[in-house]
């Protein structure tokens, strides 16, 4: 039965990737494997060969594709966009994941895009040491995404409070890329007179309600105003409230302030990759590059489980819980629905797989 899948991703992969048949065939059964294990780690993926070869012969074969081949993060991006169908556009979400493989840290920044219902990698850059990202590697991410997209396609960029800095400010405003980030009580910031203040200041007298209050105010390093959004935040079971505080260059600042909400997505992404799904955190893999790989093929398996998740509910809605949450997710959906098809019945994961698969991409 998985011999026919593995065609199928065989033939699709092979009109974007430029890999000899014994690669494209490894690749597909890494997807596959991946899907079926729920986890990354080459052992358990290893076993999913058709061959009669040994188990150690198929665990090398892995390794030498980890060593030698890289997936274009461009093709990939567009693969997604395409099988989703996410061409208008749509929100983004920029944040960092990170674990340890022993004693070294593995920290990927990436570029997600967020729907109601989507969650899924686009873009990333591995970083080459723990902590944040600087402004340089999130202007050079962004500026990828740009040229391959545009700005035309981003209804919102949302980021959390390490993503800021006048340089970047100033890059996403020329580039005409609408954000909303959000930044910590103490950030200092001038007002038309300008004198510096930090924002727990300015907001000491505001009222704490569940009111929005804006105002305008530069950042030290930036040349043009940008709007402040902030609503405070109750703390649960008699813990200390805070202000919820994001800067943007919407003209709607509070509207920015509600579609923040939608940053959270990203974070569900990195459970869908981790514990909650694929589990990235069992590979022993620490170089750049084959962590570049893997986030690929990680990518296309996510794609791939949201196709089964939409052909499964189409427009129907999951249930919500007692408790107001909702059953599954629409990403563990589509999961367990793929593992049931690609064992019981394949040909509605390849139908899930080559519906809206791209026969070709445009060219960068």
């Amino acid at each position: 039965m998985q011999a026919h899948v593995h065609a199928a991703l065989i033939e699709t992969l092979s009109r974007h990737f430029v890999l000899r048949n014994s690669r494209l065939e490894t690749l597909a059964v890494f997807i596959v494997g991946l899907i079926q294990c729920r986890t990354v780690n080459l052992s358990h993926i290893a076993s999913h060969f058709p061959a009669h070869a040994q188990h150690s012969s198929n665990y090398r074969r892995l390794q030498r594709f980890f060593q030698m081949i890289r997936l274009d993060q461009a093709s990939v991006a567009q693969i997604v966009v395409a099988m989703l169908n996410l061409s208008r556009p749509k929100c983004l979400a920029l944040d960092r994941t990170n674990w340890k493989v022993g004693r070294k840290d593995i920290n990927i920044l990436m570029l997600a895009i967020v729907t109601r219902r989507f969650r899924v990698p686009l873009l990333w850059t591995v970083l080459d040491r723990q902590g944040n990202s600087n402004t340089d590697q999130r202007i050079a991410l962004m500026k990828r995404y740009l040229d391959l997209f545009g700005a035309s396609s981003i209804e919102l960029l949302m980021a959390d409070r390490e993503f800021i800095g006048g340089d970047w400010i100033e890059f996403l405003r020329k580039n005409n890329v609408a954000f909303a980030i959000r930044v910590k009580e103490n950030q200092r910031v001038a007002l038309s007179d300008g004198r510096l203040w930090a924002l727990r200041t300015l907001l000491r007298k505001r009222r704490r309600s569940r009111s929005i209050t804006t105002f305008e105010a530069f950042l030290p390093a930036a040349s043009v105003p940008v709007l402040f959004a902030a609503k405070w935040i109750e703390g649960r079971k008699g813990a200390q409230g805070e202000w919820l505080v994001v800067m943007t260059n919407s003209q709607d600042a509070k509207s920015a302030l509600r579609a923040y909400k939608g940053r959270w997505a990203i974070e569900c992404l990195f459970g869908d990759a981790k514990t909650r799904g694929f589990n990235i955190e069992d590979t022993r893999m620490t170089a750049s590059e084959k962590i570049d790989t893997l986030t690929a093929i990680l990518t296309l398996a996510i794609t791939w489980s949201y196709r089964c998740a939409t052909k499964t509910m189409g427009m129907k809605a999951i249930k919500r819980k007692t408790h107001g949450r909702r059953e599954k997710s629409w990403f563990r959906i589509g999961l367990d629905a793929l593992r049931a098809w690609i064992a019981f019945n394949p040909q509605n994961a390849v139908n899930a797989w080559k519906k809206t698969f791209p026969k070709r991409l445009k060219s960068n």
